[in-house]
């Protein structure tokens, strides 16, 4: 009889949620150049979804990995849970390349009335 695996929805998890962390940022900015109604500032709104989406796929993709060493390598999904780590980084650092580029638009807003 075949020994079923236990799974590491975890892993799994991390990969989509640190996808979604990339995108998230992106996809507020082409939501903006589709609509007549918000401008490019209103775009901010995806800095904090992604930074709490990469910071979320990092947390997963560690539980992940913790899960796999608990089970000693029969959960699988290490390397989802890299790939899912990666993203997560990834979807960090966009957000906060979001938030330094509000910060200098805000500086220059500033020193502009100033």
């Amino acid at each position: 009889m075949r020994e079923r695996r236990a799974g590491n929805a975890r892993a799994g998890w991390s990969v989509v949620v640190g996808l979604l962390s990339i995108v998230a940022l992106p996809l507020a900015v082409a939501a903006t150049r589709w609509s007549e109604r918000y401008e490019l500032l209103h775009a901010a709104v995806g800095i904090p979804v992604g930074l709490l989406l990469g910071i979320g796929a990092v947390l997963l993709a560690r539980r992940g990995r913790a899960r796999h060493e608990r089970t000693l390598g029969r959960a699988g999904g290490l390397r989802s849970a890299a790939w899912g780590r990666a993203f997560g980084i990834a979807g960090i650092a966009i957000a906060v390349a979001g938030l330094v580029a509000l910060g200098v638009y805000g500086l220059l807003r500033y020193l502009e009335t100033a």
